[in-house]
C-alpha cells in the first residue's frame, strides 16, 4: 500500500540502548522553510542593539535578528561572487598595471585594508 502524500510519516527514535523513547512525526506538507529553533548568546552591547532596532521597527528581537544574520549572509555571498570576478579578470587580464591592480584589490580582499 502506497502512503498518500497527506499522510503523515512516522519514525522511531530510539536511545543507545534501543528503548523507544519518542515518535516523530514528519507530514509531506511541511515545508522545507519549517522554522528551526535557535539560541544563541549575544553579549549585552549587541542584545541592547537588537532590542533598540527592534522597538523602534515596531518588529520582535527575533525578527530584527534574523533580518541581521539574512543581509550578512548575502553580503557574504555578494563579496565571494566579487572576489571570484577580480579573481576571472586578472586571470584573464594581460595589461601588467591591470595586473598589478587586481592583485592588489584581491589583497585587500583577503587581508582588508
Amino acid at each position: 500500500m502506497e502512503a498518500d502524500a497527506d499522510s503523515p510519516s512516522t519514525a522511531q527514535i530510539a536511545s543507545p540502548t534501543g528503548a523507544r523513547w519518542c515518535k516523530m512525526v514528519y507530514h509531506s506538507r511541511m515545508s522545507p522553510k519549517t522554522a528551526v529553533r535557535q539560541s544563541v548568546s549575544l553579549p549585552p552591547d549587541v542584545a541592547r542593539r537588537v532590542q533598540a532596532l527592534a522597538k523602534r521597527q515596531r518588529a520582535s528581537a527575533n525578527r530584527v535578528i534574523v533580518g541581521l544574520i539574512e543581509t550578512g549572509l548575502n553580503a557574504r555571498e555578494r563579496e565571494k561572487k566579487y572576489f571570484f570576478e577580480v579573481a576571472d579578470r586578472l586571470a584573464n587580464s594581460s595589461e601588467p598595471s591591470e595586473q598589478k591592480r587586481l592583485k592588489q584589490e584581491l589583497a585587500r580582499l583577503t587581508y582588508g585594508e
